[in-house]
């Protein structure tokens, strides 16, 4: 493999994970470069993702990302794809502990997902929203990688609850201010961001009739009771069909 010519950045990159992949601050061609290798992306996202300040040790590294092959192969390809990331971002941005664990340094390479997280632990839920700009690494897929695969799936839930959250804590505020219009925009986000828990779709219903828009609470229902059928071909409960039937009667 050619050495990359380039220098690696001076200042902190990001790596963007939510609503898209995108690696910023660094040169168009690195980005290129390095976002093309899958596993180099599921490396860093899996480091980034880890709770702070966390190393991972390589033999977890090796078992999710190359399954298929023998610890001593799967080391090689592990290092060979750290070697990569560092030609491409700075020897800075992998740190070591030993020759067994690596992880990010945060001050080398930031992400949006962690950001996220931190606003909105932090009660910034505004902020948080602002940096959701919709699924966690959408259309990412490593094959024959099963355990990487649950393991981005729970990482999706978790993003996806947390927006959803966020949004319904702000629509909450905003209906207790007396502001029913941001209140029921806020209700939609929460239930567009959790769209498979039929308690947040009940929630967000009950609020928009409460505030006047009981079109807005039906439709949202046939929203959801269309979107179930098509790709479960099922039903909503019963218990959420019972709430549109009596919101229709007023």
């Amino acid at each position: 493999m050619p050495k990359s010519t380039h220098k690696p950045p001076s200042t902190a990159c990001s790596l963007i994970l939510l609503g898209g992949i995108e690696l910023r601050g660094v040169p168009v061609a690195v980005a290129g470069r390095l976002l093309a290798q899958s596993k180099a992306v599921a490396l860093l996202s899996f480091l980034l993702l880890s709770p702070k300040g966390r190393h991972q040790r390589r033999d977890r590294l090796v078992g999710l990302l190359w399954p298929e092959l023998d610890q001593a192969h799967a080391r090689t390809v592990l290092r060979k794809v750290v070697h990569v990331v560092r030609t491409e971002l700075g020897d800075g941005v992998l740190v070591g502990r030993g020759d067994e664990e690596l992880m990010v340094a945060s001050d080398q390479l930031s992400c949006d997902a962690c950001e996220f997280t931190e606003h909105v632990e932090a009660g910034r839920l505004a902020r948080a929203l602002e940096l959701y700009r919709g699924e966690l690494m959408p259309g990412f897929h490593l094959n024959g990688c099963a355990e990487f695969g649950s393991w981005l799936d729970q990482e999706r839930r978790i993003a996806a609850q947390g927006a959803s959250a966020a949004a319904w804590a702000l629509a909450v505020q905003h209906e207790r201010e007396d502001r029913p219009t941001e209140a029921g925009k806020m209700a939609r986000k929460a239930m567009q961001y959790d769209a498979s828990d039929e308690r947040v779709l009940r929630r967000a219903m009950l609020m928009l009739q409460r505030i006047g828009d009981r079109a807005g609470a039906i439709r949202t229902f046939e929203d959801f009771a269309r979107r179930l059928r098509a790709e479960l071909d099922t039903d909503p409960s019963p218990e959420t069909a019972a709430l549109a039937a009596a919101i229709r009667k007023g």
